[in-house]
């Protein structure tokens, strides 16, 4: 009687496995992090933001150049004004079209970090104007939206702090050379946010 034999196993395909296997951890990670973070960022949005800082500044250079910081000061708050609207109106969109809730936890989270720095911006901005800095506000406006981007962004996906840091890059080169503060809030406020905006919505849907 023959003496039974091992059964051999056939060979496995180990780098198909490993690959597959990278693959559905990328997967699960991704899932994880669109489950946990805020991503209701408007790509769309960021864009339309973006075009109508290009629309002030034209406006405010103008003012600029006759010295009248007062219609200069009025240009950039319509703007800010009116970017907080399309931001606002953008994201509850997005929110809604992924059938997620606006006020989700992450959203929560998101707001809870974003607004602080914008409210400490705002009071600065009335004691600066006040005391006739208003070459400083370029300078303050872009790196208090950039922190706030950074601190939300954490609570976002990973673009969107890259995005704050920018903005925080040209709020220094604004600290720096504050003579062309009209050209740095067309750079931060307008090109930042329609270069990121549609990197935005392309991979992260509108």
């Amino acid at each position: 009687m023959a003496s039974p034999r091992p059964v051999s196993s056939a060979p496995s395909d180990s780098p198909a496995l490993h690959t597959r296997a990278m693959e559905n951890l990328s997967f699960i990670r991704d899932t994880m992090e669109r489950a946990t973070a805020f991503t209701a960022v408007p790509g769309w949005g960021a864009v339309a933001m973006g075009g109508t800082a290009l629309a002030a500044a034209a406006i405010a250079s103008r003012a600029g150049r006759s010295a009248d910081a007062p219609a200069w000061f009025a240009v950039w708050i319509g703007e800010a004004a009116l970017a907080a609207a399309i931001g606002m109106a953008a994201a509850v969109r997005k929110a809604r079209s992924a059938s997620m809730p606006v006020l989700s936890r992450p959203a929560r989270r998101f707001l809870l970090s974003y607004i602080p720095p914008l409210v400490v911006g705002a009071i600065l901005t009335a004691v600066l104007y006040r005391g006739g800095l208003w070459r400083a506000l370029p300078a303050m406006w872009l790196l208090m939206y950039g922190t706030g981007v950074v601190t939300g962004g954490a609570f976002s996906v990973r673009i969107v702090p890259v995005m704050g840091l920018c903005f925080m890059t040209v709020g220094v080169a604004a600290a720096l050379w504050p003579a062309w503060g009209t050209m740095w809030m067309a750079v931060g406020f307008g090109l930042l946010h329609i270069v990121f905006g549609l990197v935005i919505a392309r991979r992260y849907g509108g």
